[in-house]
């Protein structure tokens, strides 16, 4: 006991210590027995939870049925999707021989010129159709099948081109195919394998209307249109002293009060024509004719330069669905 007087402080420290450390110890057995308890009913919930997920379907076998049930539709819209392309599945591609290739670009070349031609559109003196590359030279061959089918559906979009009067045509690109480049095309899970295709042109808005509408009617061909740009060829807008004003038909040039036909007197539309001066009959007013030159004057009748970058399906044979 006399320790304990003389050393009061440390044997303070002590006590306070040795109660820490039992505190310490109950509350550590007791968060121990609940984690106990918490790693047991997990586990309990973690086999319960493998159970179910090795069953076809769980929890309940209504789920299976109704699963079961929209595969059923999903197959179903797949095989009509299929069937809608059908049309435009073409038939089986083969090779052909690198110089009847050639020969099949120069007829194609030839007939898509005078198409254009015909229209007066004018195209570039290089212009082969797409296959500026093979002027010189010929195609590998075992590419020819896709290329000829590639081919085809060019010759067919500019015929169109063609018929819808542009002035001119500015550029065709055909981005070379993995086979030109001596790579093999892997098609994976697509349905359809794009061919893409660049062109530009300028012409009236109608030419560009028409020819949209005519490669989106294809009956035969799927044309899908990734890029289009169009610019107008006139940066500046119209001015009004560019229009230029009809004279009415057997009129003299006359002064201001000539300018509407009515001897200097204004009639606003709806109104009658105002008499003449001393009571005379009024002399009919002169008959324009309007040729729309001047509304298009106001409206501008300036081209426009079109760009597309399009891609031309082909459309791969129907996957058999499991």
């Amino acid at each position: 006991m006399s320790w304990i007087k003389d050393n009061k402080f440390i044997a303070a420290l002590g006590g306070c210590t040795l109660v820490g450390v039992i505190l310490l110890y109950l509350l550590g057995a007791h968060g121990a027995t609940k984690y106990a308890e918490a790693k047991t009913q997990f586990d309990a919930n973690a086999t319960e939870a493998t159970e179910y997920e090795k069953l076809p379907l769980y929890p309940k076998a209504t789920n299976k049925d109704g699963k079961r049930k929209a595969l059923d539709e999903y197959r179903l819209a797949v095989e009509s999707i299929q069937n809608s392309f059908a049309p435009f599945q073409p038939k089986a591609i083969e090779n052909i021989s690198p110089q009847d290739f050639t020969n099949r670009i120069v007829a194609a070349n030839k007939d898509v010129r005078k198409a254009f031609e015909d229209v007066g559109t004018k195209v570039p003196d290089a212009f082969f159709v797409g296959f500026e590359g093979y002027k010189n030279s010929l195609a590998p061959s075992n590419t020819t099948g896709i290329l000829d089918y590639q081919l085809t559906a060019i010759k067919r979009i500019l015929l169109a081109l063609a018929k819808s009067k542009p002035s001119s045509l500015k550029n065709l690109c055909r981005p070379q195919l993995e086979e030109e480049k001596r790579e093999t095309y892997v098609a994976g899970d697509a349905a359809a394998r794009p061919l893409p295709l660049e062109i530009c042109f300028v012409g009236p808005e109608k030419c560009a209307r028409e020819f949209l509408s005519s490669i989106a009617k294809a009956d035969d061909q799927y044309v899908v249109i990734r890029t289009l740009r169009i610019s107008n060829e006139k940066k500046d807008p119209p001015k009004t002293s560019d229009a230029k004003f009809d004279k009415p038909a057997g009129s003299k040039p006359a002064g201001v009060s000539d300018l509407f036909g009515g001897g200097g007197a204004f009639v606003l539309p709806g109104d009658q024509t105002p008499p003449a001066p001393g009571g005379e009959k009024p002399a009919p007013a002169p008959k324009v004719q309007d040729s729309s030159r001047i509304l298009s004057q106001v409206l501008g009748n300036e081209e426009i330069r079109v760009f597309l970058r399009l891609d031309v399906l082909e459309f791969l044979p129907a996957k058999k669905l499991p």
